[in-house]
């Protein structure tokens, strides 16, 4: 495998357009519902696996439809499934997804078997088979998050691999930096949200996270800014990427698309900029379907979007 993914493994139903939350005991009408694989490290794996690399998935469902469903969804998308485990008591994570009319994107969730997740569920026999362990949704796995993370990146590199980690939203979180402090060290990329970097390091300015991030141990940080691009620090200055101008259908999973061109760009040798914009051009492709991998296409023909695409 090119990239080992870890960590949440979501169903999402997705409902568009939903611009209005009815009061209790009134109906409202959308025009589509449709049910997609979610999770920030098993929509990196499968967009991955899209763009041409080889993949594979650490993380646990239920035993039950949707689990059945996130399994096949990986496997027909050529994602490496022995490291997702069954548990027999959880549900599977399961989120509703409001897509208004303007792309932008309203969630309900149930942690389900992302919640009973922890190290000793990680199969670390796989990473002497991967390059690159990529941990994603932390904050939505109480089990596993700060130091169950922080073994398991320890893990990653004695081995010799590359190590990321992409975060997730959770307002029910009393100390976000407190739960990340132990992984900062073993990190060498950081990918957060700019939502997720300001909770965690108590700055505003996105050069000031990733200053702050970088004195934490973190070689390399890159704050995802949504429609504005990314900001990338690192071990020189850092510099804004603007995002390319498309018209968004779905904003769902850009982020974690946005992590797979940037690792793809990393396994292709390119530079830090150019993975950068790599990882603009493929969340830009994203954006375009409904679903947070559907829009991805293989890495030629993001790349031929770079040159044929204007930037914000």
């Amino acid at each position: 495998m090119d990239v080992l993914c870890l960590g949440i493994a979501v169903a999402d139903a997705i409902g568009r357009p939903i611009d209005v939350i009815p009061e209790k005991a009134r109906l409202a009408l959308f025009d589509r519902m449709e049910l997609h694989t979610g999770g920030c490290p098993l929509n990196t794996a499968i967009a991955l696996s899209k763009l041409g690399f080889s993949s594979g998935l650490i993380a646990k469902v239920g035993h039950d439809g949707f689990g059945d469903f996130l399994i096949h969804s990986l496997e027909q998308a050529g994602v490496d499934t022995r490291g997702v485990v069954r548990d027999p008591e959880a549900s599977t994570s399961f989120t509703f997804i409001m897509v208004s009319s303007d792309g932008e994107r309203r969630f309900l969730h149930t942690m389900g078997a992302n919640a009973t997740f922890r190290f000793e569920d990680v199969r670390l026999d796989l990473f002497g088979e991967a390059r690159v362990l990529c941990i994603g949704g932390s904050y939505l796995m109480p089990r596993f998050d700060g130091e169950g993370t922080s073994a398991t990146l320890r893990a990653a590199r004695a081995r010799g691999l590359v190590t990321c980690l992409d975060t997730a939203y959770n307002d029910r979180i009393p100390d976000w930096y407190g739960l990340m402090a132990p992984c900062f060290q073993h990190l060498d990329y950081f990918l957060p949200s700019v939502e997720e970097a300001e909770r965690i390091s108590g700055r505003s300015r996105p050069e000031d996270m990733a200053r702050f991030f970088r004195d934490q141990g973190c070689k390399v940080v890159a704050i995802k800014l949504g429609s504005r691009g990314c900001y990338v620090l690192g071990p020189q200055a850092g510099r804004l990427h603007p995002s390319y101008r498309v018209q968004p259908v779905d904003t769902s999973g850009a982020g974690d698309s946005w992590v797979a061109g940037f690792l793809a760009g990393l396994l292709r040798g390119l530079s830090l900029e150019e993975c950068a914009d790599l990882g603009n051009a493929t969340a830009a492709h994203c954006i375009l379907a409904v679903g947070c991998t559907t829009g991805i296409r293989p890495l030629a023909d993001v790349q031929a979007f770079q040159k044929a695409t204007p930037r914000r």
